[in-house]
């Protein structure tokens, strides 16, 4: 996982950087995405906020959970992009904080998705138990064990800098990016080293739990093609959020092929890794979803007509979900 930016890792890398007109578009292009991403999911989480339904829901806790965490993951990568190309070098102390909350959001992602295809697995497979195992407390204490565990694989990074850096080195100027500022071969060898685990961990959560999910769908239902598709688009966003654990590697590989495209192959694997799954989540987990999707248009579209917002809701939202047919998020 490397946040450095273009323009940036190139100057310090000694490669040539980008030209003032190419800066400049690169910007514009990240922030519009930024902002528009942060526009849909802000509707997401105020549609979530305005109705009971969904606050007392472990399934829409858990997503509205992953949208204000991407929310947050892709505002600061991206400040943190601009800041490479207006500023180049920010004093590190300021840099640690925004590196650290920028990691741990970029590492929740595929944490929470693992949990959401946990519960979406209970409901399906173990639907009369759903109500005892799948609680708001147990729900939330989740959440708080998702940050734990990110916490947990960047902190030792901040010890390994504390213990072999000088105090003069977090008062000064550097170009604020993980590689640049975590330089220890500690912190390198520990990043792979928990990168692999954690992938391999998610991975096998997620394939036991579609593949369960998918056999279930398969017996109970004749609506097969529909649940099939709905695990095909959560494979692929898993799928892209996990980009993040080989992005290193993948880019040094490009690198080495295609050498004098340095520029570009960063930028679009800052754009792939870091913007695109927070396209996707809203539009997979969220806008997919027929009963939040009745809701979030009237916010997403201005509209101030009451005639889409029922008073009362029927208890049907509310029930563990019984068959594939219901399989929505």
């Amino acid at each position: 996982m490397n946040f450095s930016s273009i323009n940036g890792s190139s100057a310090i890398s000694g490669y040539q950087r980008d030209t003032f007109t190419s800066a400049v578009t690169k910007n514009v292009i990240v922030t519009a995405l930024c902002i528009s991403i942060n526009y849909i999911n802000g509707t997401l989480v105020h549609t979530f906020r305005k109705h009971q339904m969904f606050t007392s829901n472990p399934r829409y806790i858990l997503f509205i959970h992953l949208v204000i965490n991407d929310m947050m993951q892709l505002l600061l990568s991206t400040l943190l992009h601009i800041i490479s190309y207006a500023l180049h070098r920010i004093n590190v102390s300021l840099c640690l904080v925004l590196l650290i909350i920028t990691i741990m959001t970029t590492l929740n992602t595929p944490l929470n998705l693992a949990g959401m295809a946990v519960e979406c697995y209970i409901a399906i497979c173990i639907p009369l138990r759903h109500r005892q195992i799948c609680t708001i407390r147990r729900t939330y204490i989740l959440i708080v064990l998702i940050w734990v565990a990110s916490a947990a694989s960047i902190l030792p990074d901040l010890f390994i800098l504390l213990a072999t850096e000088p105090l003069q080195f977090f008062h000064s100027r550097h170009f604020c990016a993980r590689d640049f500022v975590f330089r220890s071969n500690y912190s390198l060898k520990k990043r792979d080293a928990s990168h692999i685990v954690c992938l391999a961990l998610v991975w096998l959560v997620l394939l036991y739990a579609y593949f369960r999910i998918l056999f279930a769908a398969k017996e109970a239902t004749a609506d097969f093609r529909k649940a099939r598709n709905t695990i095909l688009l959560h494979g692929f966003q898993l799928l892209l959020c996990m980009l993040i654990y080989v992005r290193p590697m993948f880019e040094q590989g490009l690198v080495l092929i295609l050498p004098n495209e340095f520029l570009a192959i960063r930028f679009a694997c800052y754009v792939i890794v870091q913007i695109l799954p927070r396209f996707v989540s809203p539009v997979v987990y969220g806008l997919r979803d027929q009963t939040f999707r009745r809701y979030v248009r009237r916010y997403l579209l201005c509209k101030v007509s009451t005639s889409t917002h029922p008073k009362t809701v029927t208890g049907s939202h509310m029930r563990p979900v019984q068959n594939t047919a219901e399989f929505e998020m």
